[in-house]
């Protein structure tokens, strides 16, 4: 038997194992671009406040509309706001609060404010489409019409971590509290019902 023979048996029944053996390696992870590690610091997101949580929801409403924000939600202690942005023709972007005020354990008239923003980026995909036109009359004749149908798809989705954006939010919720008045409310009463006299 020779040398050639033995080379290429040997090598037939070697390069099935050693194919294995690549496949079984894991895949190298891409790295995360952008990527902050959570740290659980939460000074950017929270404030306090000398007012009751109502009123502090109150005025964040009032500040996210006065920003041009679509109040979506509003509770007594919850308020969420959304904004659209285009930065051009085929990417479009939707900014959306959340805001949630709490009373302080130790004082019912001081409230801690959390916001959050979640910013979702989408971009225009064009499918192209096509279709055939039968023509009656001139027998099986179809001409191929192309056309494209186009479609919003989400690209990204993250939480805000601009510090100076929350701060800013802040700053202009401040503002309200001077101005803002919750009104109380009222019990319904029941009727009374009329004497016949």
């Amino acid at each position: 038997m020779s040398w050639v023979v033995m080379w290429r048996r040997w090598w037939v029944g070697v390069a099935p194992w050693g194919l294995t053996a690549c496949v079984g390696w894991p895949a190298a992870t891409a790295p995360l671009h952008d990527y902050q590690p959570e740290r659980f610091d939460g000074a950017a997101y929270v404030r306090h406040f000398k007012v009751d949580p109502t009123r502090s929801c109150e005025a964040a409403r009032r500040a996210l509309l006065s920003q041009g924000y679509v109040v979506t939600s509003t509770q007594a202690e919850q308020v969420s706001g959304r904004k659209y942005f285009q930065p051009s023709p085929e990417h479009h972007v939707q900014l959306e609060f959340r805001v949630v005020c709490a009373s302080e354990t130790d004082d019912a008239e001081a409230a801690v404010v959390f916001v959050s923003g979640l910013r979702e980026q989408y971009i225009v995909r064009k499918n192209k489409e096509s279709a055939s036109v039968g023509v009656g009359g001139l027998g099986s004749l179809s001409l191929p019409v192309e056309g494209s149908m186009d479609s919003m798809v989400k690209v990204a989705s993250e939480t805000v971590t601009d510090a100076a954006l929350y701060r800013r939010f802040f700053e202009l919720l401040g503002t309200y509290l001077d101005r803002v008045a919750v009104p109380e409310r009222r019990t319904p009463q029941a009727a009374t019902p009329e004497r016949l006299s």
